[in-house]
């Protein structure tokens, strides 16, 4: 490979510069399109990445345990009650263990510290499967969906409505490295996530020249390229359901609302959708919506990173 990042860590989506996720995204499409062909492409052949499940995820565990087996290597699944991680053992003492057998961890939790932690301490690649703060995959999926959609990512304005979660986190500093304008329309004090990482985020933009916006009026949608939601209510916050669904009807894209963005707009939704919630049956089946690109996208865009990083 041209390009090698062999070794890293992807812990936030801040860890990638530019020209590193350009090559993630270089890598994903030929290993898409070799994929699509049946080529071989066993790059990663006597390779294994433990997978350390904390929050299921039907997505996050599909897409990696198939992406390392088109790569020719192996993913060992690891339950919560599997490892008990922090519990039965430190996080620093399993990821010492862990380093000493196999390539890399992708790592599914609910405190971010955990990831931190076990990048600090594993001595091989660790990947950020999700945590409360962060979900840097999923926006590595998110972008590569919309530069194989637009061919272009620099001056497009992306729109994420709903809750400020983590992966309004991951996509405001993705959005940030690579150019795109970023709104975050969210009723008022529901930016916690977000809020970890708007100063870095600004930074970041302040280098490609690209705006970070909130607003809390749904209609500051108007005139956007990409239209992003996600669930209301995120794993652990079940109890808040309710309450949630009324605060939130406002942000429902629906048609109405997609009306207001650019007339080709992309409408993209990380899954699982609660459908008649946040995004209508109309948006999600409809001409405009690439989310089951998107979702296909997430074994792609992670294959060309397991590729950069465990090679």
């Amino acid at each position: 490979m041209a390009f090698s990042m062999k070794g890293r860590s992807l812990v936030s989506s801040a860890d990638l510069n530019a020209e590193q996720t350009w090559a993630v995204f270089d890598m994903a499409t030929d290993l898409k399109r070799r994929t699509k062909a049946g080529e071989a492409h066993d790059i990663l052949k006597g390779r294994a990445l433990a997978m350390i499940f904390e929050k299921p995820s039907a997505r996050t565990r599909v897409s990696f345990e198939t992406g390392m087996f088109q790569l020719g290597g192996h993913a060992l699944y690891l339950s919560p009650n599997d490892i008990g991680l922090g519990k039965r053992e430190s996080v620093a003492d399993i990821a010492r263990v862990f380093g000493r057998m196999v390539d890399g961890i992708m790592a599914r939790v609910f405190e971010h510290q955990k990831v931190v932690d076990l990048a600090r301490y594993a001595g091989v690649p660790v990947i950020n499967g999700l945590s409360n703060d962060e979900h840097p995959c999923q926006a590595l999926a998110d972008l590569f969906t919309i530069y194989e959609k637009r061919r272009a990512l620099r001056g497009l304005t992306l729109a994420f409505v709903g809750d400020g979660n983590n992966v309004a986190a991951s996509l405001l500093l993705a959005c940030a490295t690579m150019g795109v304008n970023m709104k975050v329309v969210h009723p008022e004090g529901y930016d916690l996530e977000i809020k970890l990482v708007e100063g870095k985020a600004r930074e970041l933009a302040a280098t490609t020249g690209a705006s970070v916006e909130f607003s809390n009026d749904p209609e500051a949608v108007r005139g956007v390229d990409v239209i992003y939601t996600d669930v209301w209510a995120s794993m652990g916050q079940e109890d808040e359901a309710a309450e949630r669904a009324r605060i939130f009807a406002p942000y429902q894209i629906n048609r109405q609302l997609v009306g207001l963005a650019h007339k080709d707009a992309l409408v993209m939704h990380c899954l699982p959708a609660h459908r008649g919630s946040e995004i209508t049956d109309e948006v999600i089946d409809g001409p405009q919506s690439v989310v089951f690109d998107e979702a296909e996208n997430r074994l792609h865009a992670q294959k060309g990173l397991l590729a950069l990083l465990m090679h």
